[in-house]
């Protein structure tokens, strides 16, 4: 059995997150020592690591907790799983979409800059123009 803070320790997630994993339903909530604390059982490491690499991932609470229920019925076909995997493949492609106007934004006012002073500086103008189109 693990102690919250060996759970975290060995996981690198912070004891409040692990509490709130509990909280929310992701982590079952453990059995208590005679002291109050609460102890883990080993396999509860592999469920946080689950969590924390699909957070990396950048999957909601809610895509974790259906991947969750889905892993506990290894016969059944994986078809959700990979709903669940292709959406956020989706939205990640959406998201770097968006960083790249915004890193081109962000070039066009540091390259339009070449001012000597405030009262001159491009990037200031720049920012208080409208912008040209929808962000």
């Amino acid at each position: 059995m693990l102690s919250i803070g060996d759970l975290s320790r060995r996981t690198g997630v912070k004891v409040p997150t692990i509490r709130y994993y509990e909280t929310v339903g992701l982590l079952e909530t453990p059995d208590r020592s005679p002291g109050n604390q609460r102890r883990y059982p080993p396999d509860a490491l592999r469920r946080l690591g689950f969590i924390r690499h699909a957070r990396g991932l950048g999957l909601s609470l809610e895509a974790i907790r259906d991947l969750i229920r889905l892993s506990a019925h290894p016969g059944e076909p994986c078809a959700e799983a990979d709903r669940i995997a292709r959406d956020q493949l989706r939205e990640t492609r959406h998201r770097i979409a968006r960083l790249r106007r915004l890193e081109a934004e962000l070039e066009r006012l540091v390259d339009g800059c070449d001012a000597e002073t405030v009262a001159e500086c491009g990037v200031l103008r720049a920012l208080a123009e409208p912008p040209a189109g929808p962000s």
